[in-house]
């Protein structure tokens, strides 16, 4: 039996005054993922649109320790 097949098993025996902390849950775990993915696809679309001429320069470890003054 899989995980969903189990979740709609146990529903059947969960009394419906705890329905909503079930659906509360669920519709939570699911809001997560998309607001997930849509943060990162405007992160992505952001750096995609910035006129920032530099915005690709790399910097080695070693460039970013000499400039901060670590050793």
């Amino acid at each position: 039996m899989s995980n969903r097949e189990r979740i709609i098993q146990l529903l059947d025996i969960i009394p419906d005054y705890k329905i909503g902390y079930v659906l509360a849950y669920v519709q939570g775990v699911a809001a997560d993922e998309e607001a997930d993915d849509i943060f990162c696809q405007r992160m992505l679309e952001n750096y995609e649109n910035d006129p920032d001429p530099e915005k690709d320069v790399t910097y080695t470890l070693e460039e970013c320790k000499k400039e901060w003054g670590i050793d």
